[in-house]
């Protein structure tokens, strides 16, 4: 589900901080994003893989609610989601991967946080995902965006091992943080 972390260049340029280390920038993905996101999570061998043409579409169908990011014109950082039909307050994050040089800065939190803050996303109270149970870095990622949302956790089987996966994959958990308090997902990017 995911991988890790990064800063969130609000001026949305590439530019050095103090060490000379280029800023990751964050932003909505485009359809020509397809490929290099594909590339990125084939690069990730704990994250389960996806066709590309099902990045594409998440690039450019799902735009609105998938984030990107790069530091010097490499992408270092994806989260997919989209809102669930019958939730339509809900951001179901697909994945979130961070390659190994952009892990340890916070990045997975402000990938979920750049979706969450845009304006066509203000009615969004909700952020659920699957994880599985031994998952120790999903489930601290989502643990931390409940915290900094100051927001509740709830945990809950939804896909079993056997009776959904025919026994090929562990049991997904549904996790669902909420309510969000709008002022707080500024904090979150920070966290």
């Amino acid at each position: 589900m995911i991988q890790g972390n990064a800063v969130l260049n609000k001026a949305g340029l590439h530019q050095a901080d103090a060490s000379g280390d280029l800023k990751i920038r964050l932003r909505a993905p485009r359809d020509t994003d397809g490929s290099r996101v594909w590339a990125l999570i084939e690069a990730t061998p704990a994250l389960d893989s996806n066709s590309l043409y099902a990045n594409l579409l998440q690039c450019s169908d799902f735009a609105d609610t998938c984030t990107i990011a790069e530091r010097d014109g490499e992408v270092v950082g994806w989260m997919s989601g989209y809102v669930p039909p019958a939730q339509p307050d809900t951001l179901f994050v697909w994945q979130v991967c961070v390659s190994d040089e952009a892990r340890g800065q916070g990045l997975g939190k402000r990938l979920i946080a750049d979706a969450l803050a845009r304006v066509g996303n203000a009615k969004l109270t909700q952020v659920s995902c699957t994880i599985t149970g031994d998952n120790e870095a999903s489930w601290a990622l989502f643990g931390s965006v409940a915290k900094a949302l100051n927001a509740q956790l709830q945990r809950a089987e939804r896909f079993d091992r056997d009776s959904h996966f025919a026994g090929e994959h562990a049991s997904e958990f549904a996790v669902s943080i909420g309510p969000i308090q709008r002022d707080r997902v500024a904090s979150l990017a920070a966290a």
